[in-house]
């Protein structure tokens, strides 16, 4: 296997691991897809959150409750160990947003850093 192929599924099972933790919001399956020191930004020009507990905290803080959601999207490319995913959220509330995602991978397959963009479609003209 290629080191593209192989960071593409590991990459792969990573957002599986992801879509898991944002549908229970268990701090076991948050801690399981990051790594201990990994570096979250929730928009790429804020201050990160740095560590397990820090990224957890705020993941609970902000969860979206089971259901409340529905996403569709996957990994679009690969570079090295770093992933792009791109998505598409719909709240049953009725927002929708556009999603970009850089997910830096670990060797163990947890992420190491990851960025998320995320845009109102609502705001689109």
């Amino acid at each position: 296997m290629s080191e593209r192929e192989e960071t593409l599924s590991v990459a792969r099972a990573w957002l599986d691991g992801y879509l898991r933790a944002w549908e229970s919001n268990a701090p076991d399956n948050i801690r399981a897809i990051f790594a201990p020191d990994a570096v979250y930004r929730f928009e790429p020009w804020t201050p990160p959150l740095q560590g397990h507990e820090a990224i957890v905290a705020a993941w609970t803080d902000r969860r979206d409750e089971p259901g409340s959601f529905r996403f569709e999207g996957g990994v679009t490319a690969v570079d090295g160990r770093r992933a792009i995913v791109e998505g598409v959220t719909r709240y049953v509330a009725g927002t929708t947003y556009s999603n970009l995602w850089v997910v830096d991978l670990a060797p163990d397959g947890r992420a190491d850093a990851f960025t998320e963009w995320w845009m109102d479609q609502a705001s689109k003209s």
